[in-house]
């Protein structure tokens, strides 16, 4: 006899994918395995839908918080999307001596 088909909450399914949850914490919620969840097509087409909904809020929050005038944020996605970098200078002084000396040490 065949065990019965377990039945995937997919309205659970999409709040928790929406928030970036893993499908193994997804798995553990429903109390099933991630083997179970995968070879469900309804379940991966949720959860591909919904990461990319979550990745799309948290987007729309990060500029909404950069135009607001977040520098913090401004300068975060100024790194992500315009190539923008720290500057550091390090100036090294120091004279033919020392460098002989710590040369001797390194040896």
């Amino acid at each position: 006899m065949a065990r019965p088909k377990f039945k995937i909450d997919y309205e659970l399914v999409g709040r928790l994918a929406g928030i970036h949850c893993t499908q193994q914490e997804i798995a553990d919620s429903l109390g099933c395995s991630v083997d179970t969840l995968q070879r469900d097509s309804k379940f991966c087409g949720i959860y591909k839908a919904k990461i990319a909904d979550g990745r799309m809020c948290l987007r729309r929050k990060q500029w909404a918080a950069a135009e607001e005038g977040n520098t913090t944020m401004l300068v975060w996605l100024g790194k992500q999307y315009l190539g923008q970098t720290d500057k550091r200078e390090t100036e090294i002084k120091t004279d033919k001596e020392q460098i002989s000396e710590l040369r001797v040490k390194v040896i």
